[in-house]
């Protein structure tokens, strides 16, 4: 497809969701002419970017993830707010297909003016999170989003990898803490900048409460992420919307808190600086494994590793060299 940059830069810059749509197509391909055109469209876009709330959410499925976002984001919207929603969906690791269910889980929010929700195949990348959110929530904060939300899989090690590109991770549980507080992942809690036990309506309110309780308990064993915000623990409902007033106001109260004190800056230039490794990993790897003229000789490695006939060490030697990197200095008078 012919791409129009200049073109396609003005109407983000307009908030056209029609060319923000196209715009996040473009970093979603893997295709190497297209890769270079959106890194020129998001180097146009930059001095637009980096004035939105970047909320992390993630719950194990089932937790209500969807309705909160579409409660919270009408919520949001009514009050003047513009959200994203960049809702990272699940690839098939047999066929790469993706459910893409999103606009169909939060319908009136699709239909805001003031909300562009946009689903992501993960395409196989680490931990379910995909390949160009970061991206994507650039390019939405360049079409004037002041809120972006992005939605995990709750699988795998996606949590981490979103809590390392949002502001403020938020974490959605159940009522009912008891059993369930013995098997979730410590690593989670960890992680998490606010905790919400969600379905906290008719029956379900006081076990959520008593949850809520649980959940407070087990934090104070943890040492919170930040030494300047201890965890909060809500009860919310998006489904009878209740308490995502205390829900944002929580949120507005954590993104001023850090930024009195100058850790909101520094966690963004960390993010930023990560990224750029994560990206060069990314392209490294890429490399490796599409360079037509090198497939020969890595699927050879693989073979022999598979086979027990090389260590894994020398075929990642051997891999390094093919890429047309020496070996570090000094490597050489070790062995």
């Amino acid at each position: 497809m012919a791409v129009d940059i200049a073109r396609l830069e003005q109407g983000i810059a307009a908030g056209r969701r029609a060319d923000l749509s196209r715009g996040i197509t473009l970093v979603e391909s893997r295709r190497e002419d297209h890769q270079a055109l959106a890194r020129k469209l998001l180097q146009k876009l930059l001095p637009r970017t980096g004035r939105a709330i970047r909320i992390g959410l993630t719950g194990v499925p089932g937790v209500g993830k969807s309705t909160l976002i579409e409660a919270l984001g009408r919520d949001l919207t009514g009050k003047g707010h513009k959200v994203a929603v960049l809702a990272v969906d699940p690839s098939s690791p047999r066929s790469g297909g993706s459910i893409l269910g999103d606009k169909t889980r939060m319908g009136e929010l699709a239909r805001d003016e003031n909300a562009f929700i946009r689903p992501s195949p993960t395409a196989g990348t680490l931990g379910g999170v995909a390949a160009r959110t970061r991206e994507s929530m650039l390019l939405c904060e360049a079409a004037g989003y002041d809120v972006i939300i992005v939605e995990t899989v709750g699988a795998g090690q996606s949590e981490t990898a979103v809590s390392m590109m949002t502001d403020i991770f938020a974490v959605l549980m159940l009522p009912g803490a008891g059993d369930e507080l013995q098997g979730i992942k410590k690593g989670v809690l960890e992680i998490a900048d606010m905790i919400c036990v969600n379905k906290a309506d008719g029956d379900n309110e006081q076990r959520a409460r008593i949850a809520a309780a649980e959940y407070r308990a087990a934090l104070n064993i943890l040492t919170p992420v930040s030494p300047n915000w201890l965890p909060p623990v809500l009860t919310v409902s998006g489904l009878a919307h209740q308490g995502l007033g205390e829900m944002w106001a929580t949120i507005e109260r954590y993104v001023t808190t850090l930024k009195s004190c100058g850790e909101f800056t520094e966690k963004r230039q960390q993010q930023q600086v990560r990224w750029m490794w994560s990206m060069l990993e990314e392209r490294l790897l890429g490399r490796l494994r599409g360079d037509a003229r090198l497939a020969g000789e890595v699927k050879a490695l693989e073979a022999q590793v598979h086979d027990g006939a090389l260590m894994a060490s020398v075929a990642v030697e051997q891999l390094w060299q093919l890429l047309g990197l020496s070996a570090p200095a000094g490597a050489e008078a070790e062995e």
